[in-house]
């Protein structure tokens, strides 16, 4: 008897990581993976605030910039986008995202990334959870063609920050493109 109670709670201490694992939630769907080469020169392009939450766009172009230098990527530019009142529903966004394809091919850039936030913020209630989602996109700047797709959604626990949810979220978007 008291070695099949001790064989429950080694089963329950093995489980116990699942468990945890399962309760900080990741959902991410993407293209499949492309070459993409490194030493190429890359973008950041505006990613759309599609959230309620101010400048959730422009936090996730600073996380991304960061992602892909520590990811080798050098030789990397942003796109020089005078800051706006991000209203939802902006139709500026359409046309600045065309202005940065066009600033983008006359510096000879051949990837741009770019995307949209759809949620920024921490869940109401008890615990407070951050939860992002957003989409990411790495498009051949040249021809337009989209090369890799994701998008993705993540919640943390009620202590852990909503950057660092979004981090986590984006770099398993970039492994997912091959980065």
């Amino acid at each position: 008897m008291k070695l099949n109670h001790l064989l429950n709670w080694r089963q329950l201490a093995a489980l116990l990581p699942l468990a945890l694992l399962a309760s900080a939630c990741t959902t991410l769907e993407h293209s499949p993976t492309v070459a993409l080469d490194r030493q190429a020169s890359w973008a950041i392009l505006p990613v759309a605030n599609q959230s309620d939450t101010p400048q959730a766009g422009l936090r996730l172009e600073s996380l991304l910039d960061s992602q892909l230098r520590s990811k080798g990527i050098q030789t990397l530019q942003r796109y020089p986008a005078e800051p706006s009142a991000e209203l939802l529903l902006d139709p500026r966004e359409v046309k600045a995202k065309e202005q940065a394809m066009q600033w983008a091919r006359d510096q000879g850039i051949r990837y741009g990334i770019t995307g949209a936030v759809n949620e920024w913020r921490y869940k109401t209630g008890v615990d407070g959870e951050p939860a992002v989602g957003f989409t990411l996109q790495i498009i051949s700047v040249q021809d337009g063609k989209v090369l890799y797709s994701a998008s993705g959604a993540r919640t943390g626990w009620s202590r852990e920050a909503l950057s660092g949810v979004a981090q986590k979220l984006t770099n398993d978007m970039l492994n997912g493109a091959g980065i």
